[in-house]
């Protein structure tokens, strides 16, 4: 097996919300995410302290293109290293300001100390990954699945029995229960069910999440993942036909899904890193684009 690092990126100053990875093999390491470019120090500090460089990375592993997850990508693009992504994803790395310009009109004020900065990366340090397709790096070799549901670019990463989930496997901090991100604009319950059982047909061992660590029972865990996401969207389905105005839906269901997280017996603190991994306002908008789509025959 190969020797894996979780490096913990301390988004916003909080352990065990967004996490990296860093793999050792023959020819040198390759990380899968990166993390906000806010965090690119937290990033770099950790590799360092695995004794390698950031110059040493020269490949690159995304699960998807959203901020949390890719952020920093450019960062080691501009080192020469190539980045590892789903075909429909690309083009926003390689011109990222459609992708920015949307993420701005939601977090407004808020963009640069949330995620940082965001440069385009050149073509040629861009591998788009078909589904299935697999990469050797010296010793190891990668399988990339696509994994949509969650979003249409996403790509969960298989290593021999161990698969790094990105966001489709969903979050789940210490203790606490595993919950689904639902943003807009790509939230598809059917193609998400889909991919977990993509996921489990391969007999993986272990999880890796990107918020946050190592599943052990991935059965287990996908079938309460699986059980969550028909709640959720159940729940904003009845809001939707109901046509509940969204800033009163948006209260509604932030108590909802605290009030789910403290019945799980998860501490204030706790509570606060799930809302930073997976902002529960996030997922009214996302869930109610999904009705809103599927009433419409668009999905």
């Amino acid at each position: 097996m190969p020797t894996i690092h979780t490096i913990d990126l301390q988004f916003l100053e909080t352990s065990e919300a967004i996490a990296c990875f860093l793999i050792e093999t023959s020819v040198g390491p390759i990380l899968i995410e990166t993390g906000p470019e806010s965090t690119f120090p937290q990033l770099q500090q950790g590799i360092e302290q695995l004794g390698f460089q950031v110059s040493d990375i020269a490949h690159v592993f995304l699960s998807h293109i959203h901020f949390d997850h890719a952020g920093a990508a450019w960062k080691f693009a501009a080192l020469g290293a190539k980045i590892h992504v789903h075909p429909l994803g690309l083009p926003h790395l390689a011109s990222p300001e459609k992708l920015w310009n949307s993420a701005a009109m939601i977090y407004g004020k808020e963009m640069e100390r949330l995620w940082g900065s965001m440069q385009a990366i050149p073509e040629e340090n861009l591998v788009s990954v078909g589904d299935g397709q697999t990469f050797v790096v010296g010793n190891l070799t990668l399988e990339g699945l696509h994994t949509p549901g969650h979003a249409v670019h996403h790509i969960a990463w298989k290593i021999d029995s161990i698969i790094f989930t990105g966001d489709v496997a969903g979050v789940k901090i210490d203790n606490g229960p595993v919950v689904p991100p639902c943003p807009p604009p790509d939230i598809h319950i059917e193609d998400w069910k889909n991919s977990i059982g993509k996921i489990l047909e391969h007999r993986p061992t272990q999880l890796y999440l990107t918020h946050f660590g190592v599943i052990d029972q991935p059965i287990k865990h996908m079938e309460a993942l699986t059980l969550v996401l028909d709640d959720w969207a159940q729940w904003m389905k009845e809001h939707f036909e109901n046509q509940t105005p969204s800033d009163e839906v948006t209260k509604l269901f932030m108590r909802y899904t605290r009030k789910q997280l403290e019945v799980k017996n998860c501490s204030d603190a706790l509570i606060q890193v799930y809302e930073y991994a997976n902002p529960s306002w996030m997922s009214v908008a996302g869930l109610l684009r999904y009705w809103k789509l599927k009433s419409q025959g668009r999905i």
